[in-house]
């Protein structure tokens, strides 16, 4: 089953073309502070996407408004070359939308919601296949109402992708799903992008983003704060990581590492350090120095950044 529609236009200078330009955007509600605060990123055809951020962070209202359900106070955004309230009627068919409330009648079955869905099309996706893929038959003559959180979340993904569309907004795609069902939507994104498809992602699962994302901004206080693939946000020096007893004297260690070198016990027991290249005059270093210190050091090696790494760092870690 070939996935959404013909391969990726191209810019002038070789580049994918934009589906989704943002520029500055701005919007409040009523005298509160501002949601969106000059915010601005590209979508481009071909590639996912991901937009995260905290809660409050400004992705739903962006998103609502790349969707032409609200209005900004100011700034320009395109989809597809088009604005998206004035050009509502002719990116409907071109665009798909999954929420996580998806909207759907709850009284009838799930195959009646796809087909439902799918008779709003000219030339939708083979419906079998796609609930095959999706793993949706298992459940396709339960009512909407009586699906779990999971099974709601896959047929919303079936009906934001049914119509073949060019650009798809996915929020929390694989939210409540078991490990086999989160591998098969990856797989079907990866699809959907392959097929020249631009896919725009909401989520909060770091892991997601990072195996899914080509591209990804990082929204917080209504601005984009970070830019730029997973590669690029988790590049740098690894640390070195290892567990022992609580309460090292992590100064004494550091004091026998290279200048710059610095050691932290993020939580009872790891102990972490930065500040220098992880080599193996370092490791030795560490592993000769709990050796004379009577410590022994578990699990001990070079980590790198993960992308919720640099995005606890970006966005704090406090709840909000």
């Amino acid at each position: 089953m070939a996935l959404g529609s013909p391969s990726p236009a191209t810019a002038t200078d070789g580049r994918a073309a934009a589906a989704v330009e943002v520029r500055d955007l701005r919007k409040a509600f009523g005298a509160g502070p501002a949601v969106l605060d000059g915010l601005s990123f590209t979508a481009a055809r071909g590639r996912v996407t991901a937009l995260l951020g905290p809660n409050g962070a400004g992705k739903t209202t962006t998103v609502a408004i790349c969707e032409g359900l609200q209005r900004a106070d100011s700034g320009t955004v395109r989809v597809l070359g088009l604005d998206p309230v004035a050009g509502a009627g002719a990116l409907r068919p071109r665009v798909g939308v999954m929420l996580q409330d998806s909207g759907l009648p709850t009284g009838v079955s799930a195959r009646e919601a796809l087909r439902h869905v799918a008779a709003l099309h000219t030339d939708p996706l083979d419906l079998g296949a796609l609930s095959q893929r999706l793993g949706l038959t298992s459940f396709a003559r339960t009512r909407v109402r009586r699906l779990s959180g999971g099974q709601r979340q896959r047929l919303a993904m079936a009906c934001a992708l049914v119509g073949r569309p060019e650009l798809v907004f996915l929020d929390e795609p694989s939210a409540g799903l078991d490990p086999q069902a989160r591998l098969a939507v990856w797989d079907v994104v990866r699809e959907v992008r392959a097929a020249g498809v631009a896919v725009v992602l909401t989520t909060h699962l770091m892991e997601e983003a990072e195996r899914l994302a080509d591209d990804v901004v990082v929204v917080d206080h209504g601005r984009v704060v970070a830019t730029g693939t997973p590669a690029e946000l988790t590049a740098g020096p690894a640390s070195l990581t290892f567990r022992s007893r609580p309460g090292l004297p992590t100064q004494d260690l550091a004091r026998a590492l290279p200048v710059g070198a610095d050691v932290s016990e993020a939580e009872a027991g790891r102990y972490a350090v930065t500040g220098v290249d992880v080599d193996p005059r370092v490791v030795a270093t560490v592993t000769s120095w709990c050796a004379s210190h009577d410590v022994l050091a578990e699990g001990i090696g070079p980590v790198r950044k993960t992308l919720e790494d640099v995005f606890l760092d970006l966005t704090g870690r406090t709840l909000r």
